[in-house]
């Protein structure tokens, strides 16, 4: 679901988290938002780099930590040897991996809810939060 051209200040949505609307600060969050799939930090350097937004990568990881410290990113592991994040305000949804290509789809038709609700009542646990990812073949690469 991506949101080409698509994008809105985010100095609110800062402002709330008491967080700085620096260029860099905005232009991470337009790239999360505009994108369907988890983003690792060199992604995310990349495109602001050709955005010609000033941040070095040290910043980067900063400031990705610290949306995720204030629950405005989620951070992810696909077993690839780095984390990947997405916006935490997305809709519930798991991820399907490719092994061989390494292409991410998101997948939101799971009944996980139902899951959670089962676990609660039979185990006494309250599920605060979960990860689920799918690891297999694409349609492309099974041909």
């Amino acid at each position: 679901m991506k949101h080409i051209g698509f994008s809105h200040d985010h100095s609110e949505e800062l402002k709330v988290l008491e967080l700085k609307a620096t260029p860099a600060r905005k232009a991470i969050l337009d790239f999360l938002e505009s994108e369907d799939r988890p983003l690792d930090v060199v992604s995310i350097f990349e495109y602001l780099k050709k955005r010609k937004v000033n941040a070095d990568i040290a910043t980067v990881f900063r400031i990705i930590n610290k949306f995720t410290d204030k629950g405005l990113t989620k951070k992810i592991e696909f077993k690839e040897g780095k984390f990947r994040y997405e916006l935490f305000a997305k809709d519930e949804h798991h991820h399907l991996v490719c092994n061989n290509c390494g292409n991410i789809e998101d997948i939101s038709d799971c009944n996980i809810s139902s899951l959670e609700k089962d676990i609660e009542k039979k185990k006494k646990f309250k599920v605060r939060s979960h990860s689920l990812e799918f690891f297999g073949l694409c349609k492309d690469c099974q041909r």
